[in-house]
């Protein structure tokens, strides 16, 4: 198989061994073209479903995408994306862009931008980046993807996740490697409720043991972006097998852990040279927590630090 770095080919340029059966028309718009994805994604061959899963999280980047970005992005030769753009009823590449590019044109979105910059500068090797042009493209990927957290947030679905929390008996809260910040950020917050409040830090390996309590009436948080924790998702199964709620905090619909949850939020943070931030995870779970604590009625002093440990 031919590098993904080489020039993208036409779009009529098909692996005729393996081109799937399409739909008998195409999607008439980006949304419901998504929604078709999530739909199909299982029966799609492993190739494709990568794609799926590329275009899922990075729906605001197809319009300014090279079909040679994506088959980078996705470790797949550039004819893998035009066997994906007909097997959901497009002629090619460029007419499944075009839904894309009427959805996002007209919002004010910095994400587009910052991916431009992004390559620019990458591009530039005649002039090197000092360490303050680096910082502040750090900066504009966390805004970037703050932007979009507040573009796509999915009113209904945060709603639900508020009461999930609000009615849980007990919150158990999962994160494994960069997530595991994000989870113990939201114990922190929760724990000014009068909830009971876990902490799943597997100490030891003792995931399962940690988990062996959790009952009907409790709701498991769980926090996790591709490639999708191992551990996380035995904590989930642990979960319901014992019927307990499920909260998922994750990047995509097409998440394994998004199946069987309860509710969904999802969260696409900016990256800065290969490096995600968590900005826009931090600001979510606060959000939730803001909205549980308006639900619970807390007052201001009760959520206040409180004075301890005086010499």
């Amino acid at each position: 198989m031919s590098s993904p770095d080489q020039p993208s080919l036409p779009d009529n340029s098909v692996e005729t061994s393996s081109v799937d059966a399409a739909p008998v028309s195409s999607p008439v718009n980006a949304e419901t073209l998504l929604k078709l994805i999530t739909t199909e994604y299982e029966s799609l061959p492993r190739q494709l479903k990568r794609i799926a899963s590329y275009m899922s999280q990075q729906s605001d980047r197809i319009m300014v995408d090279r079909i040679s970005d994506i088959a980078r992005e996705c470790e797949v030769h550039p004819s893998a994306i035009v066997r994906f753009s007909q097997r959901f009823g497009f002629s090619g590449f460029s007419e499944m862009q075009a839904l894309f590019r009427e959805a996002y044109t007209h919002k004010a979105s910095p994400v587009q931008n910052y991916q431009q910059r992004i390559r620019s500068m990458i591009a530039n090797k005649s002039q090197k980046a000092s360490g303050g042009d680096l910082a502040r493209e750090c900066v504009h990927a966390t805004l970037s993807g703050l932007e979009r957290l507040a573009l796509e947030l999915d009113d209904e679905a945060f709603d639900k996740a508020v009461d999930l929390v609000v009615n849980a008996d007990n919150i158990y809260v999962v994160g494994v490697r960069r997530s595991f910040a994000v989870a113990d950020y939201l114990v922190y917050n929760l724990q000014h409720t009068n909830k009971r409040i876990h902490l799943i830090s597997g100490l030891g390996g003792s995931y399962r043991e940690q988990m062996r309590s959790v009952r009907a009436n409790d709701l498991v948080i769980a926090i996790s972006f591709t490639p999708y924790g191992k551990e996380t998702q035995h904590c989930l199964r642990i979960a319901q097998h014992h019927q307990a709620k499920t909260l998922i905090i994750t990047d995509s619909n097409l998440s394994p852990l998004a199946k069987r949850a309860n509710a969904v939020l999802l969260v696409n943070e900016g990256s800065s040279f290969a490096f995600r931030s968590l900005s826009a995870t931090l600001c979510l779970c606060q959000a939730l927590f803001i909205a549980v604590a308006y639900r619970l009625e807390l007052k201001v002093d009760e959520m206040s630090e409180q004075v301890g440990f005086e010499d």
